[in-house]
């Protein structure tokens, strides 16, 4: 496992040496398939390796999460399996010990905290590292084994912006801030997060885009259907958090419960802004209304609270994956009804409870 290294400039050399040992033990008359998720980061992270090795004459294939979905799931599995893949990537989606796809050689590229070691998989993984490199970062680092990839500096800026805090510093994000515009990269990330935060869940066409873009610009400026569809996905998602935000939350020692009803992808948004008005609190927004039969929610403090551990502490018996990955500072999870309710009666939040 790579990742727990001194300094970003070795793991740049790792990282790049990864990618190359890895190819070596794909399949090569079969497609690799790469698997990520479906945020700014995690399609700025596929583009980017996918654009790197069709260039190098690799046939690749993409696969996005959807709506409430980990790559453990039997039907991403399926989805996966039915490319025949020679070799599997895994972009932003966690590190685990389970295998995606048994018997396949897979290369994970994470920042999240791991829960396991991947089984006879190579890892890249920058969680531990300060400043942290989100996982478009790392893959450009990986990519830079099938050449040169700084015309593709502006994907890894994505992923950066997109998952970091204000303050962090990386070359490749100056650099890239430098050619393509500081504006104009911020913007795009606005704009290619939206389609995941809505009803539908659909970031097919914020993938689309990033393939064939030549920059951010392409995206913020575009007059295309692909752009528009951005543009009309932002407008959802805003209603659906100028709704969210007047809710008041619910304090019960020191958790602020904010209790939501929405088919978008909200939550974490309002966890953030109230993580700021409550500052010595763990702020809780949870969405009843993200996925039926299912409570999603995101947990984010100001506190210096490790949130995976307070999780840990409250981990229902019936949480699945879903529940409790992600950062010391940003994490959340999703349980189904009967363990929402178990969950939020011994934080001492009755009221919450929703029908199961």
């Amino acid at each position: 496992m790579l990742g727990r290294l001194a300094s970003a400039p070795d793991l740049r050399d790792a990282a790049a040496a990864a990618m190359r040992d890895a190819l070596a033990s794909f399949a090569p008359d079969r497609p690799i398939v790469i698997l990520s998720h479906f945020d700014a980061d995690g399609l700025a992270a596929a583009a980017l390796l996918s654009r790197a090795l069709e260039g190098a004459g690799h046939h690749v294939a993409i696969e996005l999460t959807g709506k409430g979905e980990t790559p453990w799931d039997d039907a991403v599995r399926a989805r996966l399996a039915a490319h025949a893949p020679g070799g599997l990537i895994l972009a932003d989606l966690g590190t685990r010990a389970d295998p995606v796809l048994p018997g396949c050689p897979t290369l994970v590229i994470d920042h999240h905290v791991p829960t396991g070691d991947p089984e006879n998989a190579i890892t890249i993984s920058g969680n531990g590292l300060s400043p942290e490199p989100t996982s478009a970062l790392l893959a450009c680092w990986a990519a830079a084994a099938l050449g040169d990839v700084s015309d593709m500096l502006w994907l890894a800026a994505i992923g950066l912006i997109g998952d970091m805090e204000d303050g962090r510093d990386f070359p490749e994000l100056g650099e890239a801030q430098a050619r393509w515009g500081k504006t104009a990269l911020r913007d795009a990330v606005s704009l290619l997060n939206a389609p995941r935060r809505t009803a539908a869940a659909d970031a097919g066409r914020a993938l689309r885009l990033l393939l064939r873009a030549d920059g951010p610009k392409a995206i913020t400026k575009g007059t295309d259907a692909d752009a528009e569809a951005l543009r009309a996905a932002k407008l959802e998602v805003r209603a659906a958090m100028d709704a969210g935000k007047r809710t008041a939350p619910i304090v019960v020692g020191d958790v602020a419960l904010i209790p939501l009803d929405t088919p978008c992808q909200i939550h974490p948004l309002i966890a953030q802004q109230w993580r700021g008005r409550l500052k010595d609190k763990i702020v809780i927004a949870a969405n009843r209304g993200y996925r039926p039969g299912w409570v999603h929610f995101a947990a984010r403090s100001a506190s210096g609270r490790n949130l995976i551990d307070f999780l840990a502490e409250h981990r229902p018996a019936g949480a699945d994956g879903r529940y409790g990955n992600g950062h010391a500072q940003a994490t959340g999870g999703a349980l189904r009804a009967d363990d929402w309710n178990g969950f939020v009666r011994e934080l001492g939040f009755p009221q919450a409870q929703v029908p199961s």
